[in-house]
């Protein structure tokens, strides 16, 4: 049976690129400055406990999908380079795992990434007073939509091209449902619960009881 290793990430500033600031500005809004850095501080540490994993993971035969990533190669290589100088965690450990042995795949499609940073700097510039309004409904429903594509891309991607005895790694943000798209012959195993991560990030934005987040907040920072 072939195993894929599912590691439900939460994206960094370095990870955002261009729409880093936009996004940061209506956090904020939404959570509060100071729950928005300590929120910071939390990933920080989450993404410490997903390095020293995978820092004594054995490298070989390692297969790496990666949220967003639409080239292997040599491009694909230049593009965890760059990520991992701008600071992403989550580059970092891939090109460590890359110089160890593992292979990275072209996961996603880039006209559907295209599409996902326009609606998403679309709903950054949104006025947090008017996300009831038609067009920001709209936005919403594309978005869910836009998900569902990309999801069924990705898990295609890793149906036809993750091959027995190799292992798979993927990187994918906590709100994506690619696992019931996944063939039946592969096992997945949650490096991280992906409904503990994403439990965590809702409890954030919501202003959730506060016993709650720090629970979750615990689970986020705890061992692998």
């Amino acid at each position: 049976m072939r195993k894929l290793l599912y590691i439900p990430i939460i994206h960094t500033d370095s990870d955002l690129g261009s729409i880093a600031d936009a996004m940061n500005r209506r956090s904020v809004e939404i959570c509060g400055e100071e729950q928005w850095e300590k929120h910071k501080g939390i990933v920080t540490l989450f993404w410490d406990k997903i390095s020293d994993y995978f820092t004594k993971l054995d490298a070989r035969d390692l297969e790496i999908y990666q949220d967003g990533l639409m080239a292997d190669g040599e491009l694909g290589r230049r593009i965890i380079e760059e990520g991992a100088k701008k600071g992403s965690r989550n580059y970092q450990i891939i090109l460590d795992l890359i110089k160890r042995g593992a292979k990275i795949r072209k996961t996603e499609d880039i006209e559907l990434l295209k599409k996902e940073l326009h609606r998403i700097l679309q709903l950054a510039q949104t006025d947090p007073d008017e996300v009831e309004n038609s067009a920001a409904i709209q936005n919403r429903l594309d978005g869910e939509r836009l998900m569902e594509e990309r999801d069924r891309f990705v898990a295609k991607t890793i149906n036809k091209t993750l091959k027995d005895p190799w292992k798979g790694v993927l990187f994918m943000g906590a709100f994506h449902n690619l696992l019931p798209h996944l063939a039946d012959d592969i096992e997945v195993i949650e490096v991280k619960n992906s409904q503990n991560v994403k439990a965590y990030f809702k409890t954030l934005i919501s202003g959730g009881d506060r016993n709650t987040f720090d629970q979750l907040s615990k689970y986020m920072i705890s061992d692998v």
